[in-house]
């Protein structure tokens, strides 16, 4: 088992919280309380509703694809059903005694990133997030690890299983979507970053205890997505703010809607036209904040990310060096340059 790392949860009844959780002054500018946050933004500019059912579906997809980055989908083809069930097992392992969840806890030291974790410090300041949080891989089925996945509850895995085959059909329909607003053959983006058999479909179950000083702390920090598409799924308690024209604005909870992030690798492959958004997550004194992210991403090391060639013209030049998707994290991240050598691949 990894070394006793603070989880946030523990942290959570104190009158004040910690130091390495208090955000920088100039982001404690925009801060407050996930729940007065969203009352504020409810008159401003929304992140855009796409029904999937919907007549102009194409056009509308394409366009929160390319001026947010975000969106809420609706019609998605996901049994509310299975999307409970879901909250349900997530929170009842969340809902364990610590100790009980530290018998799954990963140990990020030793390269073991899947399991129970809470974020360790990793810029300079060592500011921490105040969340917990379960990461495992979820699909394709035959990559799985089953033995890390929590026993308690005792449907979790077949609940979090059918989900995974659910939200993968509803990739697969967003790509195809995706890729029609380009003017490309339908399944051209999926292809490209893998398909069926080697897109991998990571979930993390975000867990954000109460916080009694919101104003001075971030769920998670400012950040673009490194995956393809990320999918999130919420308990209905506010908290996710998206970056649109230089200004924070706060998601609505739009029942029965998955929230679809573009992330780097389609912002890469449709060379700029899509927009991989910048967010991150608020807390509040009131109420456990839970979701669900699951990020679909390429193999890290079998394809080679670059725009699409048929989106790259004399008009509009390549903006990224290829890279795989390795090579993209370890630039991302350790701000290691994209090697010269893999610009000719």
């Amino acid at each position: 088992m990894a070394a006793a790392v603070a989880r946030v949860e523990s942290l959570a009844g104190m009158p004040t919280i910690p130091t390495e959780y208090v955000r920088t002054e100039e982001e404690r500018l925009s801060l407050g309380d996930a729940f007065e946050e969203a009352k504020k933004a409810a008159e401003g500019p929304q992140i855009p509703v796409v029904d999937l059912e919907g007549e102009g579906c194409v056009e509308e997809v394409m366009r929160a694809a390319t001026e947010w980055g975000v969106m809420h989908i609706v019609n998605h083809g996901i049994d509310g059903r299975l999307i409970e069930r879901l909250r349900v097992a997530g929170k009842t392992f969340f809902d364990l005694p610590i100790e009980e969840k530290e018998k799954y806890a990963n140990d990020q030291s030793s390269g073991k990133i899947q399991g129970y974790g809470s974020k360790l410090a990793n810029n300079t300041s060592g500011q921490l997030e105040w969340e917990d949080y379960f990461f495992h891989l979820v699909f394709p089925e035959q990559k799985v690890d089953l033995s890390i996945w929590p026993k308690d509850p005792t449907d979790y895995v077949e609940v979090t299983k059918e989900f995974a085959k659910a939200i993968r059909g509803v990739a697969t329909n967003m790509f195809r979507i995706l890729s029609l607003g380009l003017g490309l053959d339908p399944d051209r983006i999926e292809l490209e970053i893998g398909g069926m058999e080697d897109l991998l479909l990571q979930m993390k179950i975000n867990y954000y205890p109460k916080c009694p000083q919101p104003e001075l702390a971030l769920g998670v920090e400012a950040h673009t997505d490194v995956s393809s598409l990320t999918f999130i799924l919420h308990n209905m308690v506010p908290g996710l703010q998206v970056c649109h024209d230089d200004k924070w604005v706060a998601a609505k909870c739009v029942p029965e809607s998955l929230i679809v992030h573009i992330g780097d690798t389609l912002e890469i492959l449709s060379n700029g036209r899509f927009k991989s958004v910048l967010h991150r997550g608020l807390v509040n004194k009131d109420k456990v904040r839970i979701s669900w992210a699951v990020f679909c991403e390429p193999p890290k090391d079998k394809i080679v990310l670059r725009p699409l060639r048929e989106l790259v013209t004399e008009a509009a030049p390549a903006k990224f060096p290829p890279r795989t998707f390795a090579q993209h994290i370890q630039h991302k991240v350790f701000k290691k340059p994209i090697p010269a050598e893999q610009e000719g691949v």
